[in-house]
């Protein structure tokens, strides 16, 4: 994922911001995966959740929040359909490896 497409998506201009969403966002999709790279069906996800980073940012730890008679209720980590997507792609382990064709 290009940092130009990410700046078109979020609206966001700032590579100091993205840089490291994209970084953790791509992290983890290969964690949840047990992938050692990201595939290109997985390549479609990587944005969607960078968007889902950027934003819950400034909430983190968050549950609910009222202001000014607005309440905002949040899902605790990784919204369910995206980790759903996510983990559809993930590998087995056997004997605490995930084999990977190269």
């Amino acid at each position: 994922m290009e940092l130009e497409e990410l700046r078109k998506l979020t609206g966001e201009s700032n590579d100091e911001i993205l840089s490291p969403l994209l970084l953790r966002a791509e992290n983890i999709i290969l964690t949840e995966t047990n992938r050692n790279k990201i595939t290109p069906a997985l390549e479609r996800l990587v944005p969607e959740l960078v968007l889902e980073l950027l934003n819950r940012q400034g909430s983190e730890g968050e549950q609910a929040r009222s202001e000014g008679g607005i309440s905002v209720s949040y899902v605790d980590g990784i919204s369910s359909h995206l980790l759903a997507s996510i983990r559809n792609h993930r590998l087995a382990r056997v004997s605490g490896r995930a084999f990977e064709k190269e």
